[in-house]
């Protein structure tokens, strides 16, 4: 909810220290009929729709008396009412509308569900302000409120997740308030179905595993994240994978994210010794795994620069529709560089097999 206040109903105070959120009180006058809080709101709130204060009101926002209440609250004279809106983001913080040729698969009223192809940054971060995917979404929603997830800044409007600049793949985006507040939590319950395919070094052992290894920032480098095997450090991080295609020195694998940690899927092969193919971050840009000849040497280094990135593609979202409880599921297939690459890769196989 992101009103713009108007203070004439003598608040008590108008401050707070929460850096999302300000807090605006009203105490209702001496006289005060006995009328609903939503309706009550509608008339001080500027431009804020009745079902944006229920949801509000549902999400506790609005207390009055220091309780929290219903939308069918009566108000009675002398009562104070809290109510917490958004911070208005500084000058700095607004993101720039930028056109952009947005590859959308799926859009209602609630839902957007994007495919991000590689080398696009999804959010604005330090240094980069401009060409990421939420500037084409401000462009593409322009003159239209779009919600922000608890916890986040300002410039990541429809965001309740997202995925690294070198991987492809798809991602929902929130529209609306309840849309966003529903994805968040099925995001926190795990009940978002998210799958991943991954070409990395070597051949992990069996057919299939999970790989439970708490991930937290690299003490050694502030721009990677690491493993961490004793659990006391980081946070929980859940990869469960199953063997698609073993190829002598790499593996196709398909990866289930039951959490969504930075780099987890990335830090986790890396953390077992099998790094993801060309991933520059975690060493996976160097050959791992092979001969020594220099003709195997020329062939790895020509599939480096056919897909000069981590080879992971975010291929299968699921979740249930926030407003009609549909189970919905997307899939995309592999980009064509990664195609590029499992051609010669298996192009590679079937040579040594003669």
């Amino acid at each position: 909810m992101k009103p713009s206040l108007t203070n004439n109903e003598n608040p008590d105070a108008s401050s707070g220290e929460d850096p999302l959120y300000e807090l605006t009180e009203i105490r209702t006058d001496p006289r005060q009929s006995p009328i609903r809080i939503d309706k009550f709101l509608m008339d001080r709130l500027y431009q804020v729709s009745r079902s944006k204060i229920q949801q509000a009101i549902t999400e506790g926002l609005v207390t009055v008396d220091g309780k929290l209440i219903k939308s069918n609250f009566k108000l009675k004279p002398g009562m104070l009412i809290s109510v917490k809106t958004r911070r208005a983001p500084k000058d700095e913080e607004w993101v720039v509308p930028q056109e952009m040729d947005l590859d959308i698969r799926y859009e209602d009223d609630h839902v957007m569900v994007i495919y991000k192809p590689p080398g696009l940054v999804v959010h604005p971060g330090i240094g980069i302000k401009s060409g990421t995917l939420v500037n084409g979404l401000a462009y593409y929603f322009q003159g239209k409120e779009m919600p922000v997830a608890e916890g986040n800044s300002p410039d990541r409007p429809g965001l309740v997740h997202r995925i690294d600049k070198d991987t492809s793949g798809l991602m929902v985006i929130a529209k609306t308030e309840p849309a966003m507040t529903h994805l968040a939590k099925q995001f926190f319950d795990h009940t978002i179905e998210r799958k991943y395919l991954a070409l990395i070094w070597g051949e992990p052992e069996g057919e299939s595993g999970t790989i439970n290894l708490n991930i937290g920032r690299d003490p050694r480098s502030r721009i990677k994240h690491t493993a961490f095997p004793d659990g006391d450090q980081g946070k929980v991080a859940v990869t469960h994978w199953k063997m698609l295609e073993p190829m002598y020195y790499v593996s196709l694998v398909q990866c289930e994210l039951e959490t969504g940690r930075t780099h987890q899927i990335r830090v986790h092969f890396s953390s077992l010794g099998h790094p993801l193919f060309s991933d520059e971050k975690y060493d996976g840009d160097k050959i791992r795994k092979g001969t020594v000849f220099t003709k195997y040497k020329q062939f790895v280094h020509n599939c480096f620069k056919i897909m000069p990135r981590q080879a992971l593609h975010a291929s299968i979202i699921g979740f249930t529709h926030p407003d009609t409880g549909e189970r919905m599921r997307f899939e995309a297939p592999l980009p064509e560089d990664f195609l590029g690459v499992l051609e010669k890769w298996r192009n590679y196989v079937s040579s040594r097999k003669k």
